[in-house]
């Protein structure tokens, strides 16, 4: 298995393709508003909360990878986030690349959630 850092530069790359394929089949067309959600969907703080929410439904040795993102010094974080959303963020995108490697159906309660936070408009 890659590295934690690794796996989280995956989990960045798979994440923000999944969201913007999301918003695109829930039937936004401007690639403004395409954007502008996008961005919000995919900053440190939306993944924690994304992360927050999935945790309960997380097993063992999928916290363990949370937790070994979490704790990889990548010895750099944003000015427009604190270090600790930074290190929980990368947690989530380490994560989302272990899930990317191993098991992409698990992919799936990203869709749940999303549906539940933004509703479902697709056309």
């Amino acid at each position: 298995m890659p590295s934690p850092l690794a796996l989280a530069y995956l989990g960045d790359a798979a994440y923000e393709l999944w969201v913007r394929r999301f918003l695109i089949d829930a039937g936004l067309v401007k690639v403004k508003d395409l954007h502008r959600l996008a961005v919000e969907l995919v900053r440190a703080p939306s993944q924690v909360e994304l992360l927050r929410w999935l945790e309960p439904q997380l097993s063992e040795e999928e916290m363990e990878w949370v937790r070994r993102g979490r704790n990889a010094n990548s010895n750099r974080c944003p000015k427009s986030t604190d270090v600790t959303t930074y290190r929980l963020a990368t947690g989530f995108e380490c994560l989302i690349g272990y899930w990317t490697l191993t098991c992409p159906d698990k992919l799936e309660l990203l869709q749940t959630y999303f549906e539940s936070r933004l509703g479902n408009n697709r056309q």
